[in-house]
């Protein structure tokens, strides 16, 4: 456990060092999110009911941005491999490394979601919805991007091969994240749609950083 945190803190001052990294995500969340009521027009109708679906969708690949960074840097510079052979579980340094990215680029999102939830016209109770799917979703995003980053991991035109991987295991987070929103928004409970995404969020929990583990084994070989 020790290790891990180690790994986050790390992982967490060299962001600090570029800072891009993080503002071209959020920035990138923003302005996809904002294109869209500037294109529709001022009609609050139509953009509640797109809201949903067009700030997950600016989420989901706002999070993709920072993939291919996850193990990148630490395979180039050899630092990979060290942890790959010291007395620490793999697992739990993988697990250190999602968890960095989550806080880099998915709680910065969760954070922005309410205030460009306002200009679809979005009440509070749905704000709220949609940062507790977002809460659970990005986190869920991450870990499945973890595998998708360690199978890519060192090929030549990795970041598309990445895409092609990771977009359709995103699917399910996506619908039960933007559903939740649609169910409130229609009356009809958000409850059913939040339970299947913590459900799928625990597994991905007990799988995805194993399965990332062995990738990148398979990588280093």
């Amino acid at each position: 456990m020790n290790a891990m945190w180690a790994i986050v803190r790390r992982d967490l001052l060299m962001v600090m060092r570029r800072k891009s990294e993080v503002l071209t995500a959020l920035f990138f969340f923003v302005i996809v999110s904002s294109l869209f009521p500037l294109g529709i027009g001022p009609e609050p109708a139509l953009l509640r009911k797109i809201a949903p679906g067009v700030l997950w969708v600016g989420a989901l690949l706002a999070t993709m941005l920072g993939l291919q960074r996850m193990f990148a840097a630490d395979h180039a510079d050899g630092t990979l491999e060290q942890m790959a052979i010291s007395p620490t579980p793999l697992v739990w340094l993988v697990v250190g490394k999602v968890a960095a990215h989550w806080l880099v680029s998915g709680l910065p999102l969760v954070l922005m979601a309410p205030v460009l939830g306002i200009q679809f016209d979005l009440d509070t109770g749905a704000l709220g919805v949609l940062m507790l799917a977002l809460l659970l979703g990005t986190p869920l995003l991450s870990m499945i991007g973890a595998i998708g980053a360690a199978l890519t991991l060192g090929v030549r035109g990795g970041g598309v091969l990445l895409s092609l991987l990771v977009l359709p295991l995103y699917v399910p987070a996506l619908i039960f994240g933007a559903g939740a929103v649609e169910s409130h928004i229609s009356g009809l409970g958000a409850g059913g749609h939040l339970s299947l995404l913590a459900a799928i969020l625990i597994l991905a929990a007990l799988f995805a950083p194993w399965a990332a583990t062995a990738a990148l084994r398979i990588a280093l070989e």
